[in-house]
């Protein structure tokens, strides 16, 4: 498996990608930090920067999407979407590999 783009997200992130006129070796690089009771943060930016020793690359609907290789395996099977609808605009981010129900128990708080 790997990261899986929508072709709505494809379709917005070239959309950004040429409004602010970045080259063609651009990649969507997707970070994850934290965790505990706040939950996993992700971030997407872009990045001309790919390096295979400790990259990996995940090609969909035209967009590279890149991830450093140790936090792949946390995201593998993970959606990018874009949603466009009555609650606002923005892309969602759906891994199948974080616990559903959020939150520790290991402060005592559910």
């Amino acid at each position: 498996m790997a990261i899986i783009l929508s072709e709505p997200a494809a379709a917005e992130i070239k959309r950004h990608i040429e409004t602010q006129q970045l080259d063609g070796n651009t990649h969507l690089r997707m970070g994850v930090a934290g965790g505990g009771c706040s939950g996993l943060q992700y971030s997407l930016g872009f990045d001309g920067e790919f390096d295979p020793a400790i990259d990996a690359r995940y090609e969909q609907h035209g967009v590279s999407v890149v991830t450093r290789k140790k936090i792949a395996l946390h995201l593998d099977g993970t959606t990018i979407d874009y949603l466009d609808g009555p609650m606002g605009k923005g892309f969602a981010i759906d891994n199948p590999n974080v616990p559903r129900g959020g939150g520790c128990a290991g402060c005592g708080h559910h």
